[in-house]
């Protein structure tokens, strides 16, 4: 799918070069949703992040990786090889047009192909090198190797995530600190664009991964440094300090889970008053629950038993109700509950639906769609969108290197045979 953008864009003037594996797709992604025009260029015979499933039909193929398919809309696709000879001139001729590089590489290496920051300026002095890695470009862990779950572990947020008597678990699969990296990344990118017309000047931006996953932490931090405690992990349950009660914030419903804590003092009057009178309408509460004086009750002074005792009335009842049948009726009652969504739940979701959250992007090479979030804002002038689907390998070679750089179709069929494209 490729959509032409008449209308006016945020970065419709920008083209960015986007050298990035999964630690800055998501970056080229982002730049690309605001109108940049976003060259992703990939090794000849497709990135290795073409790997990573799960894949289309459950058919290993690079060009049917839906992880891929997530991470690269927007962007146009070239094969090049930047460590030849042959490769780095044209590499600098993309170079000589481009207004953004966005690298992943680790430090060093742009330096020894002879594209670092300093000799990219020497071919377009107003270049902006956006360079994402796992620690950064300078420092005693800038050379090491490194995984999402390594830096989600040297975040700490991997200590805090998990029951408290178990071990540190990660989020899903989802790469969550590469997305946090590639945000700080596209941010920073744009505020060096934008000082860049003022200044006449690019700049170096250096972004690392554990730095943009540690700053989200900033609880943990300051817990630790007023108090001098480590934040517990809290997971689905609340751990009441100095006591062996833990409050049950998930809860199973018919359909799946949701959200409720059970509160105490005179919020918790409210609150758990409302909860308690609904069930009372449905039969489900006798004397012993219709008389606690949630607004006394400490949680301290009850044993487990006592309190697993109340964490039944109310898990047996959420067990009778769908998702949407509890938020509807909490709703009404000024009742603090929320469903934990599942990803059918999102694309069917009501709201984002009336908010025309989602596209659908075509890949008539696979005779399909997917559905995607149409956009990560929704500005009032200019679009945020998906312009394009996600590129197959070398997909607009002839388009690039043809049309725009102006190489002949047996220079190119030369170039592709030389594994050069």
């Amino acid at each position: 799918m490729g959509t032409e953008k008449n209308e006016e864009t945020m970065l419709g003037s920008y083209r960015v070069l986007d050298l990035s594996d999964d630690k800055g797709f998501y970056c080229g992604q982002l730049l690309g949703s605001l109108g940049a025009d976003v060259i992703k260029v990939e090794i000849p015979g497709g990135d290795l992040t073409r790997n990573i499933g799960p894949f289309l039909h459950d058919v290993p193929d690079m060009d049917k990786s839906l992880y891929w398919m997530g991470y690269n809309t927007n962007k146009r696709g070239i094969t090049l090889d930047i460590e030849t000879s042959d490769g780095k001139k044209i590499f600098e001729k993309l170079v000589s047009s481009a207004d953004v590089v966005i690298d992943t590489f680790e430090p060093g290496y742009l330096k020894k192909i002879g594209f670092d920051y300093d000799s990219l300026v020497q071919i377009n002095p107003k270049i902006v090198l956006t360079s994402i890695t796992h620690f950064g470009q300078s420092g005693p862990y800038s050379g090491l190797k490194a995984s999402d779950l390594v830096c989600w572990g040297m975040s700490g947020m991997l200590f805090v995530t998990g029951d408290p008597d178990r071990y540190p678990v990660r989020v899903s699969h989802i790469p969550l600190t590469y997305l946090l990296a590639s945000m700080d990344g596209a941010l920073a990118t744009a505020i060096a664009l934008h000082w860049r017309a003022t200044s006449a000047k690019g700049q170096h931006i250096d972004v690392s991964v554990q730095d943009s996953a540690n700053k989200t932490a900033w609880m943990i931090h300051e817990r630790w440094a007023v108090t001098g405690e480590e934040f517990p992990r809290g997971s689905s349950f609340y751990s009441v300090p100095n006591s062996d009660v833990k409050l049950r914030l998930v809860w199973p419903a018919k359909d799946g889970h949701i959200f409720y804590m059970i509160y105490t003092g005179a919020f918790g009057a409210a609150e758990d008053g409302r909860l308690v009178k609904w069930l009372d309408e449905e039969g489900m509460a006798d004397d012993y629950l219709k008389g606690i004086a949630w607004s006394t009750l400490e949680w301290r002074k009850q044993t487990s038993e006592e309190a697993n005792r109340i964490h039944d009335y109310f898990a047996r009842f959420f067990a009778t109700k769908t998702k949407s049948e509890l938020l509807e009726e909490a709703l009404k009652r000024r009742i603090m509950l929320q469903p934990v969504s599942s990803a059918r739940d999102l694309v069917e979701h009501p709201h984002l639906t009336a908010r025309d959250y989602w596209q659908d992007v075509a890949y008539p090479q696979l005779d399909m769609t997917l559905r995607y979030p149409v956009r990560f804002c929704l500005n009032s002038e200019t679009p945020c969108k998906n312009w394009r689907s996600a590129p197959f390998i070398g997909e607009h070679n002839s388009e690039i290197y043809g049309d725009e750089l102006g190489y002949s179709t047996s220079e190119i069929i030369s170039l592709k045979e030389a594994g050069i494209i």
